[in-house]
């Protein structure tokens, strides 16, 4: 069996959040890893904390306790700009809304996202419709994103996502906002995603969208635990 490279490795996780009228703490103990190529699913009803993982391990957040190892980098050792760096090129995001620019088209906004990681201005175009066309999206290049369907925006947030060629994809609830069809298209993307051998870490509270991924992870009072 061929041992796949950890690209994510968290360890003992714990969280809480001072706030009135009484702290909230929703992450107690969380440890995880995926592995390039794979795709790993929390899974918890909402409110279970799934948000504050994901934002601890993509480096939106730092933990009050326990550690994060992306790519090899420990995200409490990196200073201000080696953070920047690595949420501009290592780790990419797809939200609940896309966050689109809404008078930018959809080719527009890819190429925002590569101009902000440091992509050379020569090689934007063709990466740009590289990533749209992986998903299915090229010939929607110059609508503005007003004007697409909300399943065409978060296509077009994971081709801006996965056009910084990230080794972690982070995809929080991505297919909240989404019809049935739509959503199973998106998680058909997350998969590709996957199988061109990037890590990929999805949240979501649908049990049905939890069987594409290779593994399993439920969060519940603040604990993670793997199932099956």
């Amino acid at each position: 069996m061929v041992r796949r490279e950890v690209v994510l490795e968290a360890e003992r996780l714990a969280r809480t959040f001072t706030r009135a009228p009484r702290p909230i703490t929703p992450l107690r103990e969380a440890s995880l890893r995926v592995h390039r190529g794979e795709l790993v699913a929390i899974l918890g009803r909402s409110g279970s904390g799934k948000s504050s993982l994901l934002a601890l391990c993509g480096g939106l957040d730092r933990p009050d306790r326990g550690r994060v190892v992306v790519a090899g980098q420990d995200l409490a050792r990196l200073d201000q700009a080696e953070r920047e760096r690595f949420l501009q090129r290592i780790v990419g995001w797809v939200f609940q809304s896309s966050l689109l620019v809404p008078l930018l088209t959809a080719a527009e906004n890819v190429a925002l996202a590569l101009r902000i990681a440091g992509e050379p201005e020569a090689e934007i175009p063709a990466v740009t419709e590289a990533a749209l066309e992986a998903v299915g999206l090229l010939h929607r290049a110059h609508r503005r994103a007003v004007h697409l369907s909300l399943g065409e925006q978060q296509r077009v947030a994971l081709a801006r996502a996965l056009a910084k060629t990230p080794m972690l994809l982070v995809a929080d609830e991505p297919t909240a906002q989404l019809d049935p069809r739509t959503s199973r298209e998106l998680m058909g993307l997350l998969r590709d995603a996957a199988d061109t051998d990037v890590a990929v870490l999805l949240a979501t509270h649908d049990e049905a969208e939890a069987t594409e991924a290779d593994r399993v992870l439920l969060l519940e009072d603040g604990v993670l635990a793997e199932l099956g």
